[in-house]
């Protein structure tokens, strides 16, 4: 039996943990975590709660577990440096060094390798580390008829880009955004694209980048995506692992960007990357562009693959770190999966903290992961919010209908002042995605 540490506490490591749980190997878990998940709490041999950035508690606790590995869960760890100081210690990870990890950390690193390598799915973009230029590039984006996106170069928890016509009225409400940004770092600004956004998880191990099925996200708090961006409120898969508006084609335009994105980091540190490239993508006139990259599982997205994943856990972990991935045949499912996140009233402005929610009777066919929340004192068949998304419920069918039917029925069983995107996955809202791409005429 393998010892197994995974960092991270919120839904998609209750998805890994699941995953690692379910291995014929019958690992034993153990955690680093944030908060006290109690999902988590029940599937661990024994855990810490601690800062992801406290080395010394990091050190003491894996003197005494000795883990075979370790999964990174979250993006601030891998940010931290976590995989480096594991390594100094013998201890392997699923998850990027931190040099590695500037994929995600650093937008400007990734498009401008991107740009060095001649990577395809570049969209026109700039990086700028004083206001000197910007003014002239958003009028030269103007000219061109095209608007613009602001992004800040480093992590914002998915809420810090702002787009023309979304967030910015216009030029000045851009500079002013600009100037902002530019007090903590870089900015990065880029063209806007119109079409639809699609994630493609990857198992990487430097050499091999084997694909997860492709999924959507749902940034907008409200339903019709109305609202602020949230950190994600659900997300759906279809049993053929595409998207109704995505074909086999464009798939693999996204994974050959991933693809040779990898042979570029390791061009570029000499460093193989191990872990999971997740690639947000948009399907546009012109093909697909990137959007960006996460060095880590999405969330919520990585509770559509896992909750499918046939082939081990525990063994593509080792093929990762291995180095053997491509030698390993890689196997999901073919189900439809939709998840929906319960939520604070409030959420993402101001979110209701310590209210206590308690659950429905359990549905078959539906998973259950428990994200920012703890076990309530008083109550222990109820759970305290904590002020971020609190639960996912993840429907898994033959069908997108069916998997929705389950994932709404179970999201809406919750008692407390929680709320939820009803229309994530249904088949108006789909509907709209499909004819969004139908109505884009080529150039």
């Amino acid at each position: 039996m393998a010892n197994i540490l995974l960092i991270g506490c919120g839904a998609r490591e209750h998805a890994i943990a699941d995953a690692v749980k379910r291995s014929p190997q019958k690992p034993v878990l153990y955690a680093v975590m944030a908060w006290r998940n109690p999902a988590l709490i029940a599937m661990c041999e024994d855990f810490i709660v601690a800062k992801y950035n406290d080395f010394q508690a990091l050190e003491l606790f894996v003197k005494k577990i000795k883990p075979e590995f370790c999964i990174i869960g979250p993006e601030q760890p891998l940010a931290e440096g976590v995989v480096d100081f594991l390594a100094d210690h013998g201890i392997p990870c699923v998850g990027p060094t931190k040099s590695l990890a500037r994929l995600e950390t650093s937008k400007s690193f990734t498009r401008m390798l991107m740009d060095k390598y001649k990577i395809p799915g570049l969209p026109k973009f700039h990086v700028f580390d004083s206001m000197d230029g910007i003014a002239e590039f958003i009028d030269m984006l103007a000219e061109e008829g095209k608007q613009f996106v602001i992004k800040p170069d480093g992590l914002t928890g998915g809420k810090g880009v702002k787009v023309q016509g979304d967030h910015l009225k216009g030029k000045d409400d851009a500079l002013d955004y600009c100037k902002e940004i530019l007090a903590q770092g870089q900015v990065v600004i880029e063209e806007k694209l119109d079409g639809e956004e699609f994630s493609i998880q990857c198992f990487c191990d430097g050499k091999a980048v084997v694909p997860t099925p492709a999924a959507q996200d749902h940034k907008r708090a409200f339903d019709g995506d109305k609202g602020p961006n949230t950190g994600g409120m659900g997300s759906y898969s279809m049993e053929n692992h595409l998207l109704p508006f995505l074909t086999q084609d464009a798939a693999d335009q996204g994974i050959e960007i991933t693809r040779r994105m990898a042979a570029a980091l390791y061009e570029e540190t000499g460093e193989f990357y191990k872990g999971i490239m997740y690639g947000g993508y948009i399907l546009t006139r012109e093909g697909v562009k990137l959007i960006e990259y996460n060095a880590r599982f999405a969330d919520p997205e990585s509770m559509n693959v896992l909750t499918i994943l046939v082939t081990d856990f525990v063994e593509i972990c080792r093929a990762i770190i291995n180095e053997e991935l491509g030698d390993l045949e890689i196997v999901f499912a073919s189900k439809a999966t939709v998840c929906k996140y319960a939520v604070p009233q409030g959420y993402p402005d101001k979110p209701a903290r310590g209210e206590e929610i308690s659950l429905g009777e359990k549905i078959a066919g539906v998973k259950i992961y428990l994200a920012s929340v703890e076990q309530s004192k008083g109550d222990p068949k109820k759970m305290v919010m904590l002020g971020s998304r609190a639960i996912a419920f993840v429907g898994i069918a033959d069908t997108i209908q069916n998997a929705e039917y389950l994932a709404e029925k179970a999201v809406s069983a919750v008692q407390g002042p929680a709320f939820h995107r009803k229309d994530i996955g249904t088949t108006d809202l789909i509907d709209k995605r499909v004819d969004h791409i139908r109505k884009m005429s080529p150039r």
